[in-house]
């Protein structure tokens, strides 16, 4: 079973970070309802969806993903680069205790989730305005000993690694405008379109990858490869700079 753990939008949404986009009005209603139908799609990759407790007064607290970073062995619990967002680890951490042992990422270290890209062997983490040295560092010594070579990787022209690129099963979706391409030449890579920046942030589930339904040109090179694409409305919590990962914790409990 795949268990994902979401959390509410927040009412205070319209007051959460941002780091490369202007504060623009965020409809909250309409973020809510484009949540909902991102909840539905794990749904139907086979999700069991739980959500964590609301945290109205958490401007940031739908984007669950920089909270945590799951293995099978252990869930590393994060300590956001921004301040305002650490009280958003505590409720993370209980909801994973009962699957997963914890290790936590310990002053000095910073750690978002959305930085950290794992593929079979490899941990890419996004050295950002987020996460520092120091955070990869201690996560490396977590998942050193289930054999992950941890790799840090230079993040500016974006918020955290996976806004540039994510996993696709077997392959990368990548926006080479953001992340050097050469980092990931073991990989077969998909280039986003040019004109959809932000496309490279997608969720593979069971064979089954979840996109931005804002991005359709992306899909068609996506499914031109073979990928069975499930789009989603996410235009709104994208003024917050979040993607779809970012809005979820996927476990895999056997």
């Amino acid at each position: 079973m795949v268990l994902a753990l979401t959390r509410a939008v927040p009412q205070s949404i319209d007051r959460c970070e941002l780091t490369h986009l202007e504060r623009t009005p965020i409809d909250y209603a309409k973020a809510v309802e484009q949540h909902d139908a991102y909840e539905a799609a794990l749904r139907r990759v086979g999700c069991e969806v739980r959500r964590l407790p609301d945290a109205d007064d958490l401007p940031d607290s739908v984007f669950v993903e920089d909270t945590a970073v799951v293995f099978d062995e252990v869930a590393v619990i994060a300590r956001p680069g921004a301040a305002s967002r650490r009280a958003e680890v505590e409720a993370m951490a209980e909801a994973l205790r009962p699957y997963r042992r914890l290790a936590f990422i310990q002053v000095p270290g910073t750690l978002d989730g959305g930085d950290v890209l794992v593929t079979p062997g490899r941990v890419f983490v996004g050295i950002s305005g987020r996460t520092n040295a120091d955070g990869a560092r201690q996560l490396a010594t977590y998942v050193s000993p289930l054999g992950f070579e941890t790799i840090p990787v230079p993040v500016t022209g974006c918020l955290h690694l996976k806004s540039a690129v994510t996993g696709l099963g077997s392959c990368l979706a990548i926006n080479p405008d953001w992340v050097d391409a050469a980092i990931f030449r073991d990989y077969e890579l998909i280039e986003i379109d040019p004109s959809e920046p932000m496309a490279a942030n997608v969720l593979t589930i069971q064979g089954r990858v979840i996109c931005a339904d804002e991005h359709p040109k992306t899909r068609r090179r996506l499914e031109a490869h073979g990928l069975v694409t499930l789009p989603v409305p996410a235009g709104e919590l994208a003024r917050a700079e979040g993607g779809v990962t970012c809005c979820s914790v996927l476990i895999t409990i056997p």
